[in-house]
């Protein structure tokens, strides 16, 4: 699955993380189905993260053929607990190679998983029933597996990534 002899580049990446999850109490009238993503308040961008962390896993990408491939090893900033950045704030002074997710870059990243918000959203598909904004409740991204919590590693813990490749984020 992995070519030996191989150049590969690190692929960092984050995505905002909500301060606090505005739930539409009538799904019908869910800023999500209604707005597109250019269109959303800084509030509700952010609030699209679900918290699974999967967009900080490491990520090695061939350099010859662009192919993708996924890690269980996360970025050193992730709270493998919670799965949230654990300084967001600050992540580019810490992590300068830090991807940072746009409405307008976001197409930029087709390896986002096909469970990620602002993928679902932007391709018009509905947020699954797990969604803090859909469940209110922060946990049932964890409680559905969805998240990475209890699946990975730390980046501190480990150079080699070329070891820790998965299928699963995807």
């Amino acid at each position: 699955m992995f070519p030996a002899r191989v150049e590969y580049r690190v692929n960092k990446f984050v995505v905002p993380m909500a301060k606090s999850s505005p739930t539409a109490k009538n799904q019908d009238d869910a800023f999500w189905k209604n707005k597109t993503l250019l269109e959303m308040t800084k509030t509700e961008w952010e609030s699209l993260c679900d918290g699974c962390g999967r967009c900080c896993l490491n990520k090695l990408e061939n350099e010859d053929t662009g192919a993708v491939y996924h890690t269980d090893v996360v970025c050193r900033l992730l709270d493998m607990e919670s799965c949230r950045c654990s300084s967001y704030t600050d992540r580019k002074r810490f992590v300068p190679e830090c991807q940072i997710l746009t409405a307008r870059n976001l197409k930029n990243y087709p390896w986002l998983p096909s469970t990620c918000a602002y993928r679902m959203v932007a391709e018009g598909h509905d947020l699954a029933w797990w969604h803090p904004l859909v469940s209110g409740d922060p946990q049932t991204v964890h409680e559905a597996g969805i998240s990475v919590r209890g699946r990975v590693v730390s980046e501190r813990d480990t150079d080699d990534l070329e070891n820790h490749i998965v299928s699963w984020p995807a």
